[in-house]
């Protein structure tokens, strides 16, 4: 499926009706969210729900969330954006992670954090009657979009709450993100937030250090 088409056949049938639809927009991150927030802010009403109990440390939870909040208070968009905090609880993360610890990025630990943070948007986007949920972090290459897509369409069925379809990536999302965070100055993680994509990141350090890069 082409999530994009997708998303697009959606925004065309809503601005044929002049309808203009809330959406709860999971967000990992000022960054991420900045391309996904000029776009989909032209088609919403939108709410960013900050649930990522996966970052580590605390410090840094903090830290993004605060650059999140700048964020939405300096981008210009046509429908007002919002934000809601959730819990921020590691024993969450840490939970579904148990025995996966030992696994690389982007494998099946990543896949059950995307569904924890995006099962929590579903059920906020029920609880409060949002028209549509979805998350930001298909805008980024190194995740898995299909997979995203998937439990986002499961998570609909379950909640019966709709899901919006979408792959950031697609029209230069990313570059996009990278540009706007330079305009605004945000602050660009070097990791993707829980603690074993830190160590990960040490290990690359190390290793540049130690082969003289």
């Amino acid at each position: 499926m082409n999530y994009q088409k997708e998303l697009e056949k959606i925004l065309k049938n809503n601005i044929e009706k002049s309808f203009v639809p809330t959406l709860l927009l999971h967000s990992c991150c000022g960054p991420c969210s900045s391309y996904v927030l000029e776009y989909l802010s032209n088609y919403f009403k939108i709410t960013i729900i900050y649930y990522n109990p996966n970052i580590y440390p605390e410090e840094e939870y903090l830290k993004r969330k605060k650059e999140q909040q700048e964020l939405i208070k300096k981008l210009p968009v046509k429908y007002p954006v919002s934000f809601m905090e959730s819990t921020y609880d590691s024993k969450e993360f840490f939970s579904i992670s148990r025995g996966l610890e030992n696994l690389k990025e982007g494998e099946e630990r990543c896949f059950k954090c995307y569904n924890l943070r995006m099962e929590q948007t579903a059920k906020k986007a029920k609880e409060y009657n949002f028209d549509y949920f979805t998350t930001t972090l298909s805008v980024s290459p190194y995740k898995n979009s299909n997979i995203l897509n998937e439990i986002g369409k499961k998570l609909e069925e379950k909640y019966q709450v709709k899901y919006l379809y979408s792959d950031f990536k697609k029209k230069n999302g990313y570059k996009r993100s990278i540009e706007l965070s330079k305009i605004y100055d945000l602050y660009r993680q070097d990791y993707c937030g829980c603690v074993y994509s830190k160590i990960e990141r040490d290990k690359r350090y190390e290793n540049r250090e130690s082969s003289g890069r």
